[in-house]
């Protein structure tokens, strides 16, 4: 059955506890190995815990055993992340919408993996965000709307490669048909100047990170 959103834990530093508010009730949960106890801390119900489970102590994976949640242990051997493997299996469960919980303050090869990793052409399929910490990110392919508050910074970085024809309403400082390429700063620090704006563009991905709190 086709899921409207499903939540994916990460591993690692915990997310920020208001990060739950972001799960509506009966949202299905992927946790990728200490993201369980995350999860759990969070208060979220876990259909599915993922990973080689090095860092998730072995109390709470019998735990969510016990309760019912499937568990998919992965060898530690093996040429994928414990997110990669999270957010394939979400995937797998047919969502419209995927949203990723995570921390920061960890290890920064992980936190730019996990940028790079949202924005895979394998997942290009669904919508994903993802709150890092206290920052929000968007991947957009095509178009999207994004509801912020005026004076609110973003970001728009381009992945794998330039976006091009970016053209955005509603930020401070509009671009019309423009691109964006990888390694220029032209993106950074643009500001919502409308409670609601609207990025599209022909060829490539953007990234929109909004970093909250810690501007």
């Amino acid at each position: 059955m086709s899921e409207e959103l499903v939540v994916v834990v990460s591993g690692g530093e915990a997310p920020e506890p208001r990060a739950a508010l972001s799960v509506p009730a009966g949202t299905p949960v992927v946790a990728a190995d200490r993201g369980l106890e995350h999860a759990l801390a969070l208060g979220l119900e876990v259909t599915v815990a993922v990973g080689d489970f090095d860092s998730a102590s072995p109390a709470a994976v019998a735990g969510a055993e016990s309760s019912g949640t499937r568990v998919a242990r992965h060898p530690a051997e093996k040429d994928a992340t414990d997110l990669e493997l999270a957010l394939d299996e979400a995937v797998g469960l047919g969502p419209r919408r995927v949203l990723v919980l995570a921390g920061t303050g960890g290890r920064l090869d992980h936190e730019l993996a996990l940028l790079t990793l949202i924005a895979s052409q394998s997942y290009a399929a669904v919508q994903i965000d993802a709150l890092v910490g206290a920052a929000r990110v968007h991947v957009i392919r095509d178009a999207r709307s994004l509801d912020g508050a005026v004076g609110e910074l973003v970001s728009l970085l381009p992945v794998s490669g330039s976006a091009e024809r970016v053209t955005t309403t509603g930020l401070a400082y509009p671009l019309r048909a423009e691109t964006l390429n990888p390694g220029s700063t032209r993106g950074i620090s643009n500001v919502f100047s409308a409670e609601r704006a609207s990025i599209s563009l022909e060829r490539g991905v953007l990234l929109a990170i909004r970093p909250g709190d810690d501007t």
